[in-house]
């Protein structure tokens, strides 16, 4: 038994915890034994002092362990993939089918969206029907019969993580690294994967503003995969412009159809290109690490294959029918629209893209409070990438909305969000590093 304000003093000092004063601060917290106030002072001194990479794993093998932990071992090598979030962050919704129709088992526990970027559930959601809330039986039995399920966290799966996020949430302390490694990696221990590959995004729409920042938690998250016995690769790109067309639930999910049909984007905008080649290049890791192919060369091939061919189209409406959703009946369409146009010549530079969410937000399409309801046809179509050329009156975006009073400060934001240079601007690559 330990004393909790002498853990808060330890922490603040900044001193290492054993591992058994973790799992009581973890364990007693998850039972209610533990006041949130107390737990708020602890947390706020781990931002402070932050944690020793055994204290990270420490805590997030006791964040797993506060419930129950699916043991998928019997379906052989399990491959998950996770991202830290992005402005039209779309790739987990083709992944998933696409490495199911490679032969490898996908667990996939999504999330909601968070801040400024979206999340898949709430995308998945804009299918009619479509249900995220599966049981961790109809969880394991789908995987079994599809190959791939896409569910949202539930009550038995790490409710120590449920208790400190919405602690962190309103207590400032959400952007500690060894507090973002435990709630993240906690969930995907518990969800039965044998190997993770992580998109750790970097840049002025991610929450990683820097390659330096984003390695160190790519690093971090490894470390804890490594020490639980699993495989970890960690692609770290790019996130200084909107990736894709288009940013919005139902407006990401339709660019996502035509990718699967092998359709291409509508005529006098941005391509998917982007999107194609960031969701290859992580399916290539994926299906490397599920042992379907003897090189990353060899599995990003494959994968190439498995879009064009049809193969992934038809094992998303597997998936679609097993949870529900009816593709026939449509996606919503918004009632209205608002364009914003180059007001000189130039070229195309984003300068905080993360304006650009904050904009879907104000449209509808995210949330400003967790009990907010979504606008699931509003967003944003993007017309030109970083660096491109335009001339006075190119469309630059396009919103999507009902005509709400959000409306002027979504255009404001988008506003400040990008300027046209004088000068070209050079655009990076979309993967900048992978950590194997």
């Amino acid at each position: 038994m330990f004393i909790p304000a002498e853990l808060i003093r330890k922490k603040r000092a900044g001193r290492h915890h054993t591992h058994e004063e973790i799992r009581f601060l973890v364990q007693e917290f998850a039972r209610d034994k533990l006041p949130d106030y107390q737990m708020a002072a602890w947390l706020m001194a781990v931002c402070f002092q932050g944690m020793s990479d055994e204290e990270i794993s420490w805590l997030t093998q006791e964040m797993r362990d506060s419930g129950t932990v699916i043991d998928l071992t019997d379906l052989g090598l399990t491959v998950d993939k996770h991202s830290t979030g992005g402005i039209g962050d779309k790739t987990s919704l083709i992944l998933a089918p696409l490495v199911a129709a490679a032969g490898i088992p996908v667990p996939m526990m999504a999330g909601r969206g968070l801040a400024h970027t979206g999340g898949t559930l709430d995308k998945l959601e804009s299918i009619y029907g479509f249900n995220v809330r599966l049981d961790l039986k109809q969880f394991r039995a789908q995987i079994e019969k599809v190959g791939t399920a896409i569910m949202g966290q539930t009550q038995e799966i790490c409710p120590a993580d449920r208790k400190l996020y919405s602690l962190r949430d309103v207590t400032g302390t959400v952007d500690s690294l060894p507090l973002i490694c435990g709630s993240i990696m906690s969930k995907k221990l518990a969800e039965g994967m044998s190997a993770l590959v992580l998109d750790v995004k970097f840049g002025s729409g991610a929450f990683m503003k820097t390659l330096g920042e984003a390695e160190q938690l790519a690093r971090a998250l490894q470390d804890i995969g490594v020490r639980s016995g699993k495989r970890v690769t960690a692609l770290l790109t790019r996130m200084d412009e909107p990736l894709g067309r288009f940013i919005g639930n139902a407006l990401e999910v339709q660019e996502c159809l035509d990718i699967l049909q092998g359709k291409a984007a509508p005529g006098g905008g941005k391509d998917y290109s982007d999107t194609v080649e960031l969701t290859l290049e992580l399916a290539a890791h994926m299906i490397f690490l599920g042992e379907r192919a003897k090189s990353l060369q060899e599995a990003k091939a494959l994968a190439g294959v498995l879009l064009k061919d049809g193969s992934a189209y038809s094992k998303f409406q597997e998936v679609c029918a097993e949870q529900g959703g009816d593709l026939e009946k449509g996606l919503p369409q918004a009632t209205h629209s608002s364009s914003i146009k180059a007001p000189i010549a130039g070229f195309m530079h984003y300068k905080d893209t993360e304006r650009i969410g904050h904009a879907c937000i104000y449209l509808g399409a995210g949330r400003r409070f967790q009990t907010d309801p979504l606008d699931m046809a509003a967003g944003v179509e993007v017309f030109r990438t970083n660096g491109a050329r335009v001339q006075v009156g190119d469309t630059l975006f396009k919103l999507y909305h009902s005509g709400g009073p959000g409306v002027d400060d979504a255009i404001r934001e988008i506003e400040k969000s990008f300027l046209i240079s004088p000068h070209p601007v050079e655009r990076t690559p979309l993967v900048a590093k992978v950590l194997l």
